[in-house]
């Protein structure tokens, strides 16, 4: 339809890209929902009046392909949500090759596969008014959490591919957004009951604070946004500035015992 804004979102049928569906709905956008599980995103597209494909971000000739199709109707995308991901519990010595692997695949490259297939779709909606490209990244980006080494690490990976792309699209009006959450309670993930420091529990999200913090970084022209802003923030500072130091101190958390990925 003409004037019509169209979102895609990834890893869609659950969790933060559920809650980000619904909420960019009922502010008027169409949404486009990208996952692994139709029969989710077949209920989830009905209830949002949106539409659906099934994409693993980790295929990247598979992403080229839908994204073909989804360009095919909408020419024009105004916001690209890059959402999906996987955990990745356990250290580099613990972990299995085959957890790393998927882990770096999903959270890394399928970012950077979705940003490039659809990049045709965000420069013609940029060619109009400007386009968004949200990449949810994770504090994890910017601390290095012992006991989830792979995951810490893809999300390392994600924040400088992210950082770089929002200085390489800034002069064609695309506005990049890095978000990055804390500990979210998903229907994958429950850092509320797997978390050993009480103190850490007390901080964790739900899915929905990460949609409102989407659309608020995206409404407000926000490049970068931490949620919540503390206590992670200074943490992430404190990273940069005292490595070792911090270091010591994370080795010292991590997931209570018997939880795995």
């Amino acid at each position: 339809m003409p004037g019509e804004r169209v979102a895609v979102i990834t890893g869609a049928s659950s969790g933060i890209g559920e809650a980000t569906a619904r909420l960019l709905a009922r502010d008027g956008w169409k949404c486009v929902l990208l996952a692994r599980r139709g029969d989710r995103l077949e209920a989830l597209a009905e209830e949002v009046d949106g539409e659906w494909e099934l994409c693993d971000v980790r295929n990247r000739a598979q992403v080229d392909d839908v994204a073909a199709r989804v360009l095919e109707r909408h020419p024009a995308i105004a916001l690209l949500v890059n959402n999906a991901g996987v955990p990745g519990r356990g250290t580099f010595v613990s972990t299995s090759p085959e957890t790393v692997e998927r882990v770096l695949e999903t959270n890394y490259y399928g970012g950077v596969w979705c940003s490039r297939a659809f990049l045709p779709g965000l420069r013609a909606a940029a060619a109009e008014r400007r386009a968004h490209l949200v990449n949810v990244v994770s504090v994890a980006g910017t601390i290095a959490f012992a006991p989830a080494g792979p995951y810490a690490a893809s999300k390392h990976a994600q924040l400088a591919f992210s950082r770089s792309l929002a200085a390489t699209l800034r002069s064609e009006g695309i506005l990049v957004h890095t978000l990055l959450p804390g500990f979210v309670e998903t229907e994958g993930f429950k850092p509320r009951t797997t978390l050993s420091s009480g103190v850490m529990r007390r901080f964790v999200l739900d899915s929905e604070d990460v949609a409102r913090a989407i659309a608020k970084a995206v409404r407000r022209g926000r490049r970068e946004l931490t949620v919540p802003w503390f206590p992670y923030r200074p943490v992430s500072v404190f990273q940069a500035v005292f490595p070792g130091v911090l270091a010591r101190l994370v080795g010292r958390y991590g997931y209570r015992p018997g939880v795995h990925d």
